[in-house]
């Protein structure tokens, strides 16, 4: 062999070697973690992951074939679920304006069963020159029939309390118009609304309302009209109770009027727990206490003092009968004073409080005060009836 043949041949088998193990490295590294060191057999390594891959994908869709879903997916869903129905039963909840009582069932011939309302009924009461109260009983079968009357836009409806503005004027036919729509929601049955420019005469309409604009009525209130404003401003600051001040509720909601609302004096009697009508009728402490032959002197006073009450310019000033009268910061003043059994006039004045303007109004007033002669009954004469 000649020399150059012998160092091509020492090269060759020195580059094989070296190939090898760099081979050797590569498969170490790659599989160190399964095969603890040792290079894998050749081919082996894939072929597992195929496998493996493979009996994944069959698992999958063997559970997709079976209908079955994570255990995550399907508690979540249920949870979902659960939260669309306490939605769907709260909305249903303020949408129904049925009594609280009115939950049992009514005999089919419309009797009332364990306190329900006997008929669908709103009062309108007036809490003074600003505000309403309307107090409702609504019977749960009235609910149904205004569901079926509105049929799919029952969904969308809403409970409204329509406020009505009266207008007699100086004709006998009464004109009205909707002064306002409040939305109220079930479990509750009271509801105060404010109003505006006393004195006016309204009533309420109760009913549902649909998105496209028809209104369902269960039943309307009795008519009332407000007292002037400042007449009573303090009598009712601190929202009485009705029980602890019936009477004058009862007279400014019409009690005592000529066509008396039959709904008002039912509601004031189930509540009050005694007959309504005038004080005479519904009083009988002197008459039982002459009958038991107890005669007291029977004492009655009557006064009277005058209000003068307005408005002016923050900052003002004003005098009545030439004394100086305290304005609030709001430009409004009140002065209460006697009234003497003669004619006065009153002159007030208010002045700017840069002493460039003032003006003066004047006011007559008269007092004339007579006593009547007493009245005695006879307590043994007989009821002709």
């Amino acid at each position: 062999m000649r020399k150059e043949d012998l160092v091509r041949a020492l090269l060759r088998k020195s580059r094989s070697r070296t190939s090898a193990k760099r081979s050797s490295r590569n498969g170490s590294s790659n599989g160190s973690s399964k095969t603890g060191g040792r290079p894998p057999a050749k081919g082996k390594g894939q072929a597992a992951a195929r496998a493996k891959s493979a009996s994944s994908s069959r698992t999958a869709t063997r559970a997709t074939k079976n209908g079955k879903r994570p255990k995550t997916v399907k508690r979540n869903s249920q949870q979902i679920s659960e939260q669309i129905q306490l939605v769907h039963a709260e909305q249903d909840r303020l949408k129904d304006l049925s009594s609280i009582h009115d939950r049992a069932h009514e005999n089919g011939n419309g009797s009332k069963v364990n306190g329900g309302p006997r008929r669908d009924r709103v009062v309108l009461l007036v809490r003074d020159a600003y505000w309403l109260q309307a107090s409702w009983e609504i019977r749960r079968k009235s609910v149904e029939r205004v569901r079926a009357a509105l049929g799919a836009h029952w969904h969308a409806a809403r409970p409204v309390l329509r406020l009505i503005e009266l207008d007699t004027g100086s004709t006998t036919n009464t004109s009205e118009r909707v002064a306002r729509e409040i939305e109220i929601h079930g479990g509750v049955a009271n509801w105060y609304i404010d109003v505006r420019d006393p004195p006016k005469s309204y009533r309420v309409d109760i009913g549902y309302k649909s998105d496209h604009g028809q209104f369902v009525a269960l039943t309307r209130s009795n008519a009332i009209t407000t007292p002037s404003s400042g007449g009573n401003e303090a009598v009712d600051q601190n929202w009485q109770d009705i029980a602890k001040d019936y009477e004058r509720v009862y007279s400014m909601s019409g009690g005592y009027g000529d066509q008396p609302s039959d709904d008002l004096k039912e509601w004031f009697e189930e509540r009050l727990r005694r007959p309504m009508g005038t004080p005479m009728v519904t009083r009988f402490g002197v008459g039982a206490d002459a009958a038991s032959f107890r005669r007291t002197p029977f004492a009655f006073q009557v006064d009277a003092e005058l209000v003068v009450f307005g408005k002016t310019h923050p900052g003002a000033f004003v005098t009545l009968a030439g004394q100086p009268v305290k304005v609030r910061p709001d430009g409004t003043f009140n002065v209460q004073r006697p009234m003497t059994e003669r004619r006065e006039v009153i002159p007030v004045v208010a002045g700017s409080s840069d002493g460039l303007e003032e003006r003066t109004v004047i006011l007559a007033i008269e007092r004339n005060t007579k006593v009547m002669e007493p009245v005695h009954r006879d307590l043994t004469e007989q009821d002709p009836r």
